[in-house]
């Protein structure tokens, strides 16, 4: 098989089943897809470029899909949104100012630390009174900077504190998803300008991750509509368990590399 369609096919894979979850829950495609590319050996400010690059087009359609569905609050979603903007393109300017040298071990614990974040949010059953969340533009503020530094952690940060904080659940996961998109936008936009002025001196492996990128846009568009049709039927705790264990392995197994132990 062709190298590039393989590679196309590998990430269409983890788009669909990263967007899925995602879609369903709240939180993980951004680390799921972030570790993924960890692993392949991209750049630490190249994963973050991508995965939100990829997020435009499945956050759109996630949030479509969720506001069709009746799961978004345009309240929560606008103020999460611009938090979110800000917090987004400070981390992008931060990500792309540091060598990635020093940067992917930082990220590597991140990531890995995201991944018990999702499990203690698998473990932990939160009965919701559905209410009003009184600091939605801080709260988006801190998952925006999170989720651009790390490539991913907008889901885990905002979708968890939500629905701890006593927001009906599947408003806070359609809201979230819904918000992600403007995230997206802005972060996205952040890289390129950040390329074009030449701040941003360590691009060069843009061009090579077209497919990959192309393939998790894919497997996300495909998974949207599904997920968020699924949201207020699927128990969330199974897949939460799988998403927290591979994403924590792989961040392991990264951080074994990185220490030449592997």
């Amino acid at each position: 098989m062709d190298p590039l369609l393989e590679g196309f096919l590998i990430f269409l894979a983890v788009g669909f089943t990263a967007q899925l979850i995602d879609g369903a829950v709240g939180m993980a495609y951004g680390v799921t897809a972030a570790t993924v590319l960890l692993a392949f050996g991209v750049p630490p400010a190249t994963v973050s470029a991508s995965v939100h690059a990829s997020k435009v087009f499945t956050g759109a359609a996630s949030g479509a899909a969720h506001a069709m569905h009746g799961n978004v609050e345009r309240r929560l979603t606008l103020w999460l949104a611009a938090g979110g903007v800000l917090g987004g393109v400070v981390g992008a300017y931060i990500v792309t100012s540091l060598p990635a040298a020093t940067l992917k071990p930082a990220i590597i614990v991140y990531l890995g630390v995201m991944g018990i974040v999702i499990l203690l949010r698998a473990g932990r059953a939160i009965e919701a009174k559905p209410r009003r969340f009184r600091l939605p533009f801080p709260l988006g503020a801190i998952g925006g900077f999170l989720d651009s530094i790390g490539g991913g952690g907008w889901g885990p940060t905002v979708t968890t504190t939500l629905v701890g904080s006593g927001v009906e659940p599947r408003m806070a996961i359609g809201s979230t998803n819904a918000a992600e998109f403007f995230v997206a936008v802005a972060v996205s936009s952040a890289f390129l300008g950040l390329l074009l002025t030449g701040h941003w001196d360590q691009a060069d492996h843009l061009s090579d991750n077209l497919w990959p990128v192309l393939g998790l846009i894919a497997g996300g568009l495909l998974a949207a509509p599904l997920a968020a049709r699924i949201t207020r039927v699927l128990p969330p705790t199974r897949m939460s368990w799988i998403v927290g264990c591979v994403v924590i392995a792989l961040a392991a197994w990264q951080g074994l590399q990185l220490a030449k132990l592997v």
